[in-house]
């Protein structure tokens, strides 16, 4: 799940954007604001959008292990880091949104 931080004068989608290039080679058109997750220990704050491919070419770099296009189902058994499971099966279920989930 490509992330980052926001840089002085972008905005949240202008950051997903430019996220989701840098670390995976595609471009994308946001097309949904999903929800907030908040790390309230750790003081970060997560914007999560959907978005469909309009563009580039896949590639992986230095914070991508791998890119790929991947069925719903597969992709949830691949991810296996903290809460981002929760996060993604959050985004894709619209009666959920907007959440805001703390921790």
């Amino acid at each position: 799940m490509p992330g980052g931080q926001v840089e002085v004068g972008e905005s949240l989608k202008e950051a997903a954007i430019r996220e989701t290039k840098e670390e995976t080679g595609i471009d994308i058109e946001v097309t949904k604001f999903c929800g907030i997750v908040q790390n309230v220990n750790q003081s970060i704050c997560n914007s999560l959008f959907l978005a469909v491919p309009v563009g580039g070419e896949m590639a992986t770099s230095s914070e991508s292990l791998e890119v790929g296009y991947f069925p719903v189902e597969e992709a949830l058994e691949m991810v296996t880091w903290k809460n981002f499971k929760q996060r993604i099966e959050y985004c894709l279920n619209e009666e959920l949104h907007p959440f805001y989930i703390e921790f």
